[in-house]
Formats: C-alpha cells, structure tokens, sequence
C-alpha cells in the first residue's frame, strides 16, 4: 500500500511539473527590457517562463556586441580602432555586410558611418537644442562614407580606412536581432508571438486565434498613439522611420535625427514618415530609412522593385501614399 501510495505521488508530481512546463496553446505570456535606450516587449503564446527569459539574454549579448555607446563592444572597438583592423564575429561581420548592402542599395543615402554626424548633433542628450556650426557639420561629414569600410570575411575582420570615421548600426541593428529572436522562439517549438523592439515589429505566426495580426502604424506627433493605417500580417514585420521618433525645434523649425551624409542636415524632402512590410525585420529595419531618405517618388520606386516589400508612406499633409501593393 505504501508503494502504490508512492507511486501515486510520483505521478502526481510529474503531471504537476508537466503542466507547468507546457503552458496552453492559447496563454499568453510576456517580457519587457530596456535595450538599445528603448524598450522592447516579446508577446507569445503557449511558451514556457524560461524561453522568454532567455530572449532577454539573446539581447543582452547583441547589445553587448552592436551598441557603440558600450565601451567594450565590438562596433565600439571597430570605431577606436584607428583604421587598423578589427576581429569581430560572425554576427558583428554579418551585420556590417548587411549594412553596407542597404547603404549601397540607397546611393549612400542610408550610411552605416552616419556616428561622426550623428554624434555631433546628439538628438538624446541635447537639452538646450543646439544646432551644431557649419564648419563642424562640414567636418564631421567629410568622415561618413561607407566605402571605406572594409570586411575581411575570411579573416573575419573589419577595417575603416578612415582613422576618425565611425559605425553607427542603429539603423539596422534592431531588426537584425528580432530576426534571431523569431528564430530562435520557432526553434524553441512557439507558434504565435509578436515582438517589439521601440516599434520594429515582428510577428510569428498568427495570433493565437489563427487570425492576422492587426498592427498600426503610428501617426505622427500623435500624442494619443492613434494609428494613421492599420496593416494585417503574419510571419511578416512591420517598421517605420519618422521625424517624430526624436527631434527638437529651434526658431520654428524641427531638426529630427535621419540626416543627410550628403549635406550633414536633417532630411527635408516633404516625409514624415516610411513604413515597410517585410519578412525579415533586418531588411524592413534599414529599408524603412532608406525610403524615407529617398523620399516619396524615388522611395516608392525602391519598394516596388524589390518583389514582396509593401510602403506606407505619410507626407507633410498627413496624405498617405502606398507602395508595393497589387
């Protein structure tokens, strides 16, 4: 009687312990975290405690390697390098090469080397909003140029031949990581999830009643987070690039964060905002700004040529403009 008792508690314990691993399909769970200065957010459905926590790690260590505002990262060590070359690894090399295509894909327009501009006019630690002199903003663009970043991919290395040229991959790098985090929560045998990362957003699967996604698209300066559009997706990302993501007005006018290599200025083409719906988040990330950069005709006209890519673009009248769509 004592070992049946026994068993029977033996059993118990296992369906117990059982139950608490394999959530329901349809219960979801989330986490948040601060990388990158923003916040992120992971939805998913029918996934374990530890799988989630997990994801908080896979980003703790691309930001360990991507970030140029830690000291120690790899982007960061490419930058102090003085035009030697740099080992990184695989992700870092993956990353920058993936990078450098978008760059060229644009005409320069999207430049990984945006950091000696983008630190001049430092759009998140600049309260009393000073706009930075000509002669500075000349000085600083003469060292954005993505030709002169040179990868090594047998020897895995990266060098810029410009000793004070600098590696910015905020434009990309977000999308890159909700890639491998999809990647990984498909691995981990998760179905239906929706991940954030400060507005890049990436779906697996449908929701968890088998119906799309609905995701909105912000509408800028919007302070009640009203949508302008709303897309339906799954297995898809959608991310946006706009003025209104950080930016600060002088005497009337607004000074926002996408610049210009060309001129070291804010672009000022009638945009306020591009939209892509892509599969990878990687792509949609720097596709997003290369198409705002190109502003509405030229932009348009990249996101219709490259096959399965959707555009939403808003103009200054808060007009929308589609591209892509059949």
């Amino acid at each position: 009687m004592k070992k049946a008792t026994a068993f029977l508690i033996i059993i118990l314990l296992i369906l117990a312990l059982s139950s608490c691993s394999l959530p329901r399909k349809d219960e979801k769970l989330s986490v948040a975290g601060l990388y990158f200065d923003t916040v992120i957010q992971i939805d998913a459905w029918g996934v374990r405690t530890s799988v989630l926590e997990e994801c908080k790690e896979i980003c703790e260590a691309y930001e360990a390697l991507f970030s140029n505002k830690i000291e120690t990262s790899e982007v960061s060590r490419i930058n102090a390098s003085a035009g030697s070359p740099v080992k990184v690894s695989q992700e870092t090399l993956d990353l920058i090469s993936l990078g450098l295509k978008y760059c060229e894909l644009s005409g320069g327009k999207f430049d990984i080397t945006i950091a000696p501009l983008s630190d001049l006019w430092n759009f998140t630690d600049n309260p009393d909003h000073v706009i930075p002199d000509a002669a500075a903003i000349e000085e600083a663009r003469s060292h954005v140029d993505y030709k002169k970043v040179l990868i090594d991919e047998e020897a895995c290395t990266v060098t810029l031949q410009d000793p004070q040229a600098k590696i910015d991959l905020g434009g990309i790098a977000k999308g890159y990581i909700a890639d491998r985090l999809k990647e990984y929560l498909k691995k981990e045998g998760v179905e239906h999830a929706l991940i954030n990362l400060g507005g890049n957003v990436l779906t697996l699967g449908t929701s968890s009643d088998g119906s799309p996604f609905r995701i909105g698209i912000q509408k800028p300066f919007d302070e009640q987070n009203i949508p302008i559009d709303t897309v339906e997706i799954q297995d898809r990302s959608v991310v946006s690039s706009g003025v209104y993501q950080r930016y600060f007005e002088k005497d009337g006018r607004l000074y926002h964060h996408i610049l210009d290599p060309e001129t070291g200025y804010p672009y000022a083409n009638g945009l306020l905002q591009a939209t892509v719906i892509t599969d990878s988040s990687a792509d949609g990330d720097a596709l997003s700004t290369c198409c705002f950069a190109l502003g509405l005709e030229e932009g348009s006209a990249l996101a219709e040529s490259l096959g399965d890519v959707q555009a939403v673009f808003v103009t200054e009248d808060y007009s929308l403009h589609y591209a892509g769509y059949q």
